[in-house]
């Protein structure tokens, strides 16, 4: 019986990393055509008897524009372009000031969020978190960094029922998002600490705030060098 047992646990765990990895090496290629978080928000959307808004228009890395991939380096990961996946000082902060009993960021990379927003479901369980760190291994090593910025802006939140940054543009700014300003790619990135909340347009002085030190700090960054 014990021998089933492990032999049944053997089999799971060989299923797991063969359909885990088989999925990373096709999304290198093919667009993310949805996430678990897009189906979650709809059934919270019907659950709460709201209208139903899903709107997520798939382009590439060069149809975005630098403008918005330099904006959310800016606003989400510094690092993005020179880490490994983690940034190990980011975490080791976050995790002293939630000891603390302070609301801060959770030092989640770009690439961390990449992983979860794909392949994982919302929480901040153990598990959770250690498969988060698997598939943020998986997709730095067979993606590398264009292709996880573009899977990020392709499948992020953006607003009620708003994914990617197409999508995102459309309904902020009525644009394509190659055409968003360093003004406007600087508030939608703005927005993305709490998407559903926030308005990128006419928003609070809190985010007006935000898109400001959004746009110094993008004066920094030249355009993002993937190959670095």
């Amino acid at each position: 019986m014990v021998k089933k047992i492990f032999k049944f646990i053997g089999k799971l765990i060989l299923y797991f990393f063969g359909i885990s990895i088989g999925l990373v090496l096709l999304f290198k290629f093919v667009p993310v055509p949805f996430t678990p978080l897009m189906f979650i928000r709809t059934f919270e959307q019907i659950g709460s008897n709201d209208k139903v808004v899903w709107k997520h228009d798939w382009v590439s890395i060069d149809e975005m524009g630098t403008s918005i991939q330099k904006a959310v380096i800016a606003s989400e990961d510094g690092k993005f372009t020179t880490h490994n996946g983690f940034d190990v000082k980011a975490i080791e902060k976050a995790y002293k000031n939630n000891q603390k009993g302070k609301k801060v960021k959770g030092g989640s990379t770009i690439s961390q969020q990449t992983a979860k927003n794909v392949f994982l479901w919302p929480g901040r369980s153990y598990l959770r978190k250690g498969l988060e760190a698997y598939f943020t291994v998986l997709i730095e090593v067979v993606w590398g960094k264009e292709r996880i910025m573009e899977v990020y802006l392709n499948s992020i939140e953006m607003g009620n029922g708003i994914y990617g940054i197409e999508a995102a543009s459309q309904h902020w700014f009525n644009k394509s998002a190659k055409n968003l300003t360093k003004t406007e790619a600087a508030a939608i990135a703005a927005i993305l600490p709490n998407p559903r909340v926030y308005k990128a347009k006419n928003g609070s002085r809190y985010i007006e705030r935000r898109k400001n030190a959004i746009k110094r700090q993008m004066n920094f960054y030249n355009s993002p060098n993937y190959s670095e």
